[in-house]
């Protein structure tokens, strides 16, 4: 179940997930022509940007050819200091783990993250949380490679800045096990791995909050901080109609749902040339807007107990019967059986 990234067909994000991803499977002895196949990219021509529609074509095609059902736990764990660039030198410089925290969590999508990421340092100062950028479906095998690759390049990139004896006490998921269970503990080097809990999150000693990085400098962190706000204020102005479009409509929902006039109009656009725009990157209003409405679906069944009414209602849909059809044609399940998962 998708779930795109405002700037999804947007080149501007370092290629070393899919670098890694490469790298892994080729260990396996699957060509690196195949994992890259459809995405545009050539191992033989190496590129500095990639988008996310890349990077999910490569995990689509790694998942249909990897013969070991760990490898994104594998190739995360490849994901060192050095492959982040200027915002690896910010975490290295971070006067404290939980500053380093706080800055991955403002800063994340200057690496075209896989996830989400949520910190607390007052209420909980041992606890990341997570949420996959690419699908909202817990169910979907796409959900999940991108969380396993998260949690293992996590645990690399804190023991490079904090030194080997950072260690995770907990993990927990919200997908039940799956096949491969057994290489969590193993990999992510965890005895504590829970299955099919309420969030995904990543566990601590809350001790590591307060450490010092070996090498935190305030200048070099400053100066990395304002490479990476630069960055991010260089992708609003890059991102293409269509992130216009979810962006807007992500501001405005729920209760509200503009027609494509209406939305045009927000725009400073003809409705003609809003459909132009949206047709060249391969959408449509309608299709961004289904996209939306599904996102939230989900997460109501996901995280609240809203009926199936009450959700038909605040997506705009003029019974909960109509909503029930569309969720069973985005998910192939029912509302009710979608939150038995």
């Amino acid at each position: 179940m998708s779930r795109s990234p405002t700037d999804f067909e947007e080149r501007v994000y370092a290629p070393q997930r899919i670098t890694a991803i490469v790298a892994t499977l080729a260990e396996d002895g699957v060509s690196p022509a195949h994992v890259l196949a459809g995405s545009g990219l050539d191992e033989a021509a190496p590129v500095t940007r990639v988008s996310y529609a890349q990077v999910a074509t490569v995990l689509h095609n790694a998942l249909r050819l990897a013969p070991d059902p760990a490898f994104a736990l594998r190739a995360g764990a490849r994901m060192h200091l050095t492959q982040y660039g200027i915002y690896g030198y910010a975490l290295l410089s971070s006067r404290t783990y939980a500053q380093l925290l706080e800055f991955s969590v403002k800063y994340r999508r200057v690496i075209g993250p896989m996830t989400s990421m949520a910190y607390d340092a007052e209420h909980n100062p041992a606890i990341c949380s997570f949420e996959p950028l690419l699908s909202l479906d817990p169910c979907d095998p796409l959900y999940r490679i991108a969380l396993e690759f998260t949690y293992a390049a996590h645990l690399t990139l804190c023991r490079d800045v904090l030194g080997p004896t950072f260690n995770l006490t907990a993990v927990h998921v919200t997908y039940p096990a799956p096949a491969h269970a057994n290489a969590y503990a193993t990999l992510l080097q965890c005895p504590t791995v829970q299955f099919a809990q309420s969030a995904n999150e990543l566990h601590f000693d809350p001790a590591w909050a307060g450490c010092i990085p070996q090498l935190q400098d305030g200048i070099t962190h400053e100066m990395a901080r304002q490479s990476c706000q630069q960055f991010l204020d260089e992708l609003t102005h890059i991102s293409g109609t269509a992130a216009l479009v979810r962006r807007a409509l992500a501001d405005q929902m729920p209760w509200r749902f503009p027609k494509i006039e209406a939305m045009a109009l927000e725009l400073a656009l003809e409705p003609r040339t809003l459909r132009r725009k949206l047709e060249a990157q391969g959408t449509s209003y309608r299709q961004i807007l289904a996209d939306v409405r599904r996102g939230l679906a989900i997460e109501y069944l996901r995280k609240t107990r809203m009926t199936t009414e009450e959700i038909a209602s605040r997506l705009g849909y003029s019974d909960a019967a109509n909503f029930r059809h569309a969720f069973a044609r985005w998910t192939g399940k029912t509302p009710h059986a979608y939150r038995l998962i």
